[in-house]
């Protein structure tokens, strides 16, 4: 642990290593004793749901230990968290007599959502090292050349063909765009983008103005494939949520990650230029899984 200029910095690394093996010894004894863990923390003894919650505890810690830098998967801890968190708040109103051993294992779930945000978001920082920054690359191979790619993409008012999130886009003048863009919860959020680099053919790079409802910068490349094969097409995104991690991660709960987003939107980007088309339901956004669903209802009615 360490602090610059006043603020606590932590070995993130190191952190997301403990987190790691939090996961896996927690969900081993979730999926080996559910029945004595339940009766531990005061809740209903559900075995199938504790074994369920167990198996994701044991996969997010294995995959913290998959990677160098494993952001989205402590992510995946915060979004467990806030499952968890609001199973046992749900909890806490069904029996009186196991209250006070529930809002215990609340306070501790609390804590860790604590320390799984804080790792996040130093996991999470982009290369402009603002803390609480998400961190996107995707990369795409069309079969059609640098140049019309280019052509289609310098022209941002095409990009809500693409891109399903995208409401509108506006050219302001040759430099300055104003995007709307869907965000969760059926709300919109807009901003003006200036460019900061253009290379004909080659590269487009942009950043939101001040006062942009989402801070975010990013680039396109393209560059061409070896063998006369198309272009790879390369894009990168570093965006700050309205509300950091924890938004991003929500996000991704509800199936909205700008990640998962900017992937589908490449992937449509390919089909309309070598095809012509998008079919209807290629990358429609995603909403509240049946499976996350019928689990709290379940859990709430006990």
């Amino acid at each position: 642990m360490r602090t610059n200029g006043g603020m606590v910095k932590v070995d993130e690394k190191q952190l997301a290593r403990g987190l790691g093996w939090f996961s896996i010894g927690l969900g081993l004894a979730q999926i080996l004793a559910p029945r004595q863990l339940a009766r531990m923390i005061g809740v209903r003894e559900r075995p199938i749901l504790f074994r369920l919650i167990g198996l994701r505890e044991v996969a997010s810690g294995i995959g913290i230990f998959s990677k160098a830098r494993p952001a989205e998967w402590v992510q995946s801890r915060v979004a467990g968290d806030m499952m968890d968190l609001t199973l046992l708040a749900a909890a806490l109103g069904l029996n009186t007599s196991t209250r006070g051993r529930v809002a215990v294992a609340t306070a501790a779930v609390a804590g860790v959502t604590a320390l799984d945000v804080l790792c996040a978001q130093q996991l999470s920082s982009g290369p402009n090292g603002k803390p609480g920054a998400i961190h996107v690359e995707k990369v795409v191979t069309i079969n059609r050349s640098p140049e019309e790619l280019y052509s289609f993409w310098r022209n941002f008012e095409n990009l809500p063909r693409i891109m399903n999130h995208l409401v509108s886009v506006k050219n302001l003048d040759d430099k300055r765009s104003h995007w709307v863009v869907k965000s969760p919860g059926g709300t919109t959020v807009e901003w003006d983008a200036e460019m900061t680099m253009e290379k004909p053919n080659e590269l487009i790079g942009w950043r939101s103005l001040e006062g942009a409802q989402v801070d975010n910068s990013g680039s396109v490349r393209f560059e061409r494939a070896p063998g006369g094969r198309g272009t790879v097409v390369r894009v990168q995104l570093d965006y700050r949520p309205p509300a950091g991690v924890i938004g991003a991660t929500l996000a991704k709960f509800f199936g909205e990650a700008p990640e998962k987003q900017v992937a589908v939107d490449l992937h449509r980007f390919k089909q309309l230029i070598e095809t012509g088309e998008i079919p209807r339901t290629e990358g429609q956004p995603a909403g509240r899984s049946r499976s996350t669903s019928r689990v709290y209802d379940d859990f709430v009615r006990g």
